[in-house]
């Protein structure tokens, strides 16, 4: 690949280090850009922390502010990403089998990390579990009202729209994957704004933070987190939604769809578990004493 062909499209993203095969992208900073974004939405959290109360460390504000600024840079390196990756040559390349299956193993071990995550809040959720469950209750609101159920049949609605458009383009039926999408995603959205909704409630309402003892962080660092995957999710969904807007996919280019695909539904097994262990579970101790 000549020196001139593989820098031809640089103007929408930044210098590469060096050239990859066609296919593969080139070796370029947005990765790292991500990384950055997603390391400061965790850090943005931590500030804020240590923000609250007479002893703080930094300021009441640094923590938000940190926080909002890394998510922008999470979304401008995921977009870089993307675009350098899969959409600036989409007709160019091959429909390389190879190529394909290396993305979707990609996205298992991701997915793997992703466990890895999730099950170090859980057991530290387990792990208060051990304790006196009444006391760690005290002050708990009711958690398993309508607005959770709501959510979670949204939740699992969007994994069978999915499906179905997933189905739909693999049958080229375009019309339909459109559709499936733009369903997910309307159902994918309404979730979130329910979670929101709920923050809302137990915030103002019931006075029920973060700072809430050994459950509130526990709740709210578990259900937290899932709501950001969950905002991921619709990102990467809104990105192949575009891309399918433009006719980038059809019977024998689709992987993309299916990792996205592969993304959403393990959001959506955690949060069947999350509902389980922590809405359910939580109920089931305050009534009881035991879980």
């Amino acid at each position: 690949m000549g020196t001139e062909e593989a820098h031809e499209d640089h103007g929408h993203h930044l210098p590469a280090v060096e050239d990859w095969p066609r296919g593969f992208g080139e070796a370029s900073w947005w990765p790292f850009v991500t990384a950055v974004g997603s390391a400061g939405i965790y850090a943005g959290a931590g500030l804020y922390i240590l923000g609250r109360g007479e002893d703080a460390i930094v300021g009441s504000m640094v923590g938000p502010v940190a926080f909002v600024a890394s998510i922008g840079i999470f979304l401008a390196g995921l977009y870089g990403w993307v675009y350098h990756a899969f959409v600036s040559h989409f007709w160019t390349r091959d429909a390389d089998e190879k190529g394909a299956n290396k993305l979707r193993w990609g996205m298992l071990a991701f997915l793997g990390s992703e466990l890895g995550t999730f099950g170090a809040l859980f057991g530290y959720y387990f792990y208060i579990r051990a304790g006196n469950w009444e006391e760690i209750l005290v002050g708990v609101p009711e958690l398993t009202g309508s607005l959770v159920l709501i959510n979670t049949a949204l939740l699992i609605a969007s994994s069978a729209t999915l499906h179905w458009a997933h189905v739909a383009i693999r049958k080229d039926d375009r019309k339909k994957f459109l559709g499936g999408l733009a369903l997910t995603l309307l159902l994918g959205v309404v979730f979130i704004g329910g979670q929101v909704y709920e923050y809302y409630e137990f915030i103002i309402h019931s006075d029920f933070t973060l700072t809430s003892g050994l459950f509130g962080s526990a709740f709210f660092g578990l259900t937290g987190l899932h709501g950001l995957h969950v905002s991921l999710g619709a990102v990467l969904l809104g990105i192949v939604f575009i891309r399918a807007l433009m006719g980038q996919y059809s019977a024998d280019r689709h992987v993309s769809v299916s990792t996205a695909s592969m993304y959403w539904h393990f959001v959506d097994v955690v949060w069947i578990f999350l509902v389980v262990v922590l809405y359910v579970g939580a109920e089931l101790g305050t009534s009881s004493g035991v879980l």
